[in-house]
């Protein structure tokens, strides 16, 4: 290697985030693979419907997309503030319609709804299988994953297109983004029926669907010295794997003056506005319940949510050496350059000075460099959960992340670094 290779951190993090990626092509599957984490470092779940205890320990609730887990500490007080690692768990992609079965001119197509801001154009050639919920006759749910090329979204050939390379790429969303599956004529149910086979059911068994196509391609190092992270839904896996890391090191620490938490909501792509959404009532209904299951009251509750802070944690821009003219001129965050610090004065993030101090004394504590993301003036900035926690529950937030680009991507890129430097700058902070 040569002597200007960059420092090495470790990479067992990274590679365990390439496992996550891997097990989580949909929200659900991102809620369920945290879960199982949780539970190896002994946290239990509990139901909404249940009533709770004050016990200590960890915990978790989760709800379609959402998990909001926490750990309480020996010696917690009713008004013991909380310490949250905020993220989401949902990433732009296709979602299957209701009635799913399409088509033209002898292809079986798929019927599809674009979710939140995505590059159409990423999803264009690719081997994509199909993941999600689905809901059966007797209410219960059932996650599927069939990661094998099943669906892909051709593109126009250049023949039938001649000015794509000098006019650039246009796509109709309804037109132009259904992906085929097959030839033949459009069948009425085919696809359900299809992933009843697949699971082993009875026709008929399956009664609703939340699907998703997924690129099956897999995560992998990038580079001459495999110092890049190439990968899908790293907008916002990254942080809800480094977060359920962080709160399982900060569960196995002693002496927490802080309740550690946990909070990955769904919906952050498309505004957050649903009951799994962080504009929803989860997150308070959680905090609040714990702090009355230990015996406190609407004092206690206002105490504790005073003194509690939340990292909102979110990928943000990395500078891009092709469009160095889109960043701000004297704000450049690099690849493996350490988490960011994201800062908006019009509230698209929820940083102030106040909380710089807290995000960067935390990185002093686990000793990981820190770098400032802020939009260029003539440029709209992109939001996060972070102003919506701040305002919703009245909750000191701060907004920071992993620089990543091609943020939106079917395939995203990030320093293979800093997914391992944000969870050391999260436990620092859970754990502070």
């Amino acid at each position: 290697m040569s002597s200007s290779a960059p420092t090495r951190f470790d990479r067992g993090h990274t590679d365990d985030l390439m496992s996550f990626l891997m097990a989580a092509p949909t929200p659900y599957h991102a809620v369920a693979a945290a879960a199982e984490r949780l539970e190896k470092a002994g946290f239990r779940q509990v139901l909404e419907t249940d009533a709770w205890d004050g016990t200590t320990g960890g915990k978790y609730v989760t709800r379609g997309g959402a998990i909001i887990a926490w750990y309480v500490p020996e010696g917690a007080t009713p008004h013991t503030p909380f310490r949250i690692a905020g993220a989401h768990t949902d990433s732009p992609n296709l979602r299957v319609k209701p009635l799913p079965d399409t088509g033209s001119y002898g292809w079986r197509q798929i019927a599809v709804e674009i979710y939140g801001g995505t590059l159409l154009n990423t999803w264009l050639d690719r081997d994509l299988g199909l993941a999600g919920r689905l809901t059966l006759r007797d209410g219960s749910h059932l996650l599927i994953d069939i990661d094998r090329p099943l669906l892909r979204v051709p593109q126009l050939a250049v023949h039938l297109d001649r000015s794509v390379n000098t006019d650039g790429l246009k796509l109709d969303r309804q037109k132009h983004m259904q992906p085929i599956w097959g030839l033949g004529d459009v069948e009425e149910g085919d696809l359900i029926r299809f992933l009843e086979q697949e699971c082993s059911l009875a026709e008929g068994e399956i009664t609703g669907w939340d699907l998703m196509p997924h690129a099956i391609e897999p995560p992998a190092y990038l580079g001459r010295d495999r110092e890049l992270l190439a990968g899908p839904r790293m907008d916002n896996l990254v942080s809800v794997h480094a977060a359920t890391a962080a709160l399982t090191a900060a569960a196995a620490s002693a002496g927490l003056p802080y309740i550690p938490v946990l909070a990955a909501f769904d919906h952050e792509e498309n505004g957050s506005q649903s009951d799994t959404g962080a504009e929803g009532p989860l997150l308070g209904s959680v905090l609040e319940r714990s702090v009355f299951a230990r015996g406190g009251n609407l004092e206690d509750r206002a105490r504790a949510f005073a003194g509690t802070i939340c990292l909102s944690s979110d990928t943000g821009h990395a500078v891009h050496p092709n469009y160095g003219e889109r960043h701000d001129p004297t704000h450049h965050p690099r690849a493996n350059g350490g988490p960011i610090l994201k800062v908006n004065v019009n509230q698209r993030y929820a940083t102030d000075g106040s909380g710089r101090a807290v995000f960067a004394a935390a990185c002093e504590r686990a000793g990981v460099p820190w770098q400032t993301f802020v939009s260029n003036n003539a440029m709209p900035c992109g939001t996060t959960i972070g102003p919506i926690t701040a305002a919703r529950h009245g909750i000191q937030t701060v907004d920071i992340g992993v620089a990543i680009l091609s943020m939106h991507s079917a395939r995203e890129l990030c320093g293979a670094d800093d997914p391992f430097l944000l969870a050391n700058a999260l436990t620092a902070f859970l754990t502070a």
